[in-house]
């Protein structure tokens, strides 16, 4: 049976503020195993993750942001911020990291979602999958499996918010915004599934 992976982070209180007084938003984009990410964080913690990061989704994932944070986030590839998650992603992608141990700033997600999100992360560790189903029930909602589904699909902080671990309850992938081929590969990458033959 595999180590169960536990996700340290500190909670915010999901404020957006801007101005000199309030938050500011570093990020950088960085390749993987499954393409560019950006990673985006705050003071608080990494406060954000998205998959493709190329140009247009790149300056699609700022400009929300921007918008949702309430500043304008700097690019900074070598930010003390982003330096640990940075590290830990790519050690995850080679295989030698099982647990995120990050500060997370989940100002973008609250309510059923943020519970949802904060259960994935903390019950269901490295090398294991989840059914939507049963993960409503985890969080007292049974029968709650679509908005299990919504959930992942706004989860702003996939990777280290194991999105990619909940599946159909009949043994299919079920949905993933990052692509099914991308959940494929990070299930693979835990040994779930086998790995691609090219």
């Amino acid at each position: 049976m595999p180590a169960r992976t536990v996700l340290a982070w500190r909670t915010t209180s999901g404020a957006a503020t801007s101005g000199p007084a309030g938050r500011s938003v570093e990020w950088t984009v960085v390749g993987s195993d499954i393409g560019p990410l950006l990673l985006a964080a705050t003071g608080a913690g990494l406060v954000t993750v998205v998959f493709h990061a190329r140009p247009a989704v790149r300056d699609g994932a700022l400009a929300r942001l921007r918008t949702r944070l309430g500043a304008e986030p700097v690019r900074a590839p070598d930010s003390a911020r982003l330096a640990e998650p940075v590290r830990q992603l790519d050690a995850y992608f080679a295989g030698g990291l099982r647990e995120f141990t990050l500060d997370l700033d989940w100002s973008l997600t609250a309510g059923f979602n943020r519970e949802v999100l904060s259960e994935l992360a903390s019950g269901v560790p490295y090398g294991t999958v989840v059914g939507y189903g049963d993960l409503a029930g985890r969080v007292g909602q049974p029968g709650a499996a679509q908005a299990v589904g919504a959930a992942m699909g706004s989860n702003p902080l996939p990777v280290v918010v194991p999105c990619h671990r909940v599946v159909e309850s009949g043994g299919g992938l079920g949905g993933f915004g990052g692509g099914l081929e991308t959940k494929r590969r990070l299930l693979a990458l835990e040994g779930i599934l086998p790995q691609p033959l090219f």
